[in-house]
């Protein structure tokens, strides 16, 4: 089991690295064969390569069975013709990484500020939609007519639209509630929205086990904020679903413990769905849930779910109490002790 480990930027090599001490505490605890690989992206391989994504990590990406990649400073980055390229933007496209998925689960005695209970998915579609670095084969999905004119362009495909719905379908077939709601503006984006919803319908049509709704993106938003227990897996175009994932998020606790795992045909991605924070970069302080859980979504998917099992297990335990959590939800906890606590609640099971 290879696994690629890019920092990234900011706070990514402190979080990293207690995301590390829990997949080795995992794979010993499961006699996982874990073979670490480590590359450099964004600035220390700008600075040493002139690229914060140099094509070599690419390929070593493509080669290794799962990627472990810290969050990056993207919009600090100098212009593309520089060097300064998105990593996970690219890495996105280039692994064909269409499906974004990105769980939002209350745990038990974790502050969050709502009362209602949530344990929903949300599956983003991850590489068209309004996303200017990846809807285009050449250029940018923006055009600047004039000074005070700007139009952005928004694609969606029947094929694109039809491999995300079999995600979420079949994803929800796997859940007790078995729903999908399908996010859109059709009211509106008549054209682009209803041929997304077109392919959806096709897809829900060969999934009878699964209950299917539609709702409009604004309803759902509402929906999510008065009662998050109402969903269960979440089906949405590209800017939609990073936005309601967000909303999610934070109302089961905090984008400091949003996962989120990027997927295609062949090699998954995990990342945290927060930035790269650089203001807590050095301080120890930063929580490393996110990504740790986001790792733990990756074990699942190479098929090591004893070990995620274990990972989200402690995860559980030590964000119920206020002495084993990190600052952000009032503990005590640096970055790096979060970690080892962890490491030893798996060992110790």
């Amino acid at each position: 089991m290879d696994i690629l480990v890019l920092d990234g930027d900011g706070i990514g090599p402190e979080i990293t690295e207690a995301t590390l001490c829990v997949m080795q505490a995992a794979a010993e605890r499961f006699a996982l064969p874990l073979r670490l690989i480590r590359a450099e992206i964004g600035f220390a391989a700008l600075a040493k390569q002139g690229s914060t994504i140099p094509p070599d990590v690419i390929a070593e990406a493509r080669a290794a069975d799962g990627v472990i990649l810290g969050p990056v400073s993207h919009n600090a980055y100098p212009p593309v013709a520089e060097g300064g390229l998105n990593p996970s933007g690219v890495l996105r496209r280039e692994l064909e990484l269409y499906a974004n998925i990105r769980p939002a689960r209350s745990r038990p005695g974790t502050p969050r500020p709502v009362a209602a209970e949530t344990d929903l998915v949300i599956v983003r579609e991850n590489l068209e939609g309004f996303y200017a670095d990846r809807n285009m084969a050449s250029g940018s999905g923006e055009i600047l007519v004039e000074p005070d004119v700007a139009i952005a362009l928004r694609k969606i495909t029947a094929h694109g639209s039809a491999r995300i719905a079999e995600a979420a379908f079949a994803l929800a077939a796997s859940r007790p509630r078995a729903r999908v709601t399908t996010i859109h503006k059709a009211n509106v984006l008549r054209i682009s929205d209803g041929l997304f919803l077109a392919e959806v319908r096709k897809v829900a049509a060969r999934f009878p086990q699964v209950a299917h709704e539609e709702l409009l993106v604004d309803a759902a938003a509402a929906h999510l904020v008065r009662n998050p227990a109402r969903f269960d897996v979440m089906l949405a175009t590209n800017m939609f679903g990073d936005i309601l994932s967000d909303l999610a998020s934070e109302l089961s606790g905090g984008l400091g413990l949003a996962a989120s795992l990027n997927l295609g045909t062949g090699t998954a991605v995990a990342q945290a769905q927060h930035g790269s924070a650089p203001d807590l970069a050095g301080q120890d302080r930063a929580n490393p849930a996110s990504l740790i859980g986001s790792a733990a979504m990756l074990l699942r998917h190479l098929g090591a779910a004893g070990a995620a099992d274990a990972i989200e297990a402690a995860l559980d335990t030590a964000l119920a109490h206020p002495d084993t959590r990190t600052p952000d939800l009032g503990g005590a906890l640096g970055t790096a002790a979060f970690g080892r606590r962890l490491a030893a609640m798996i060992k110790e099971t």
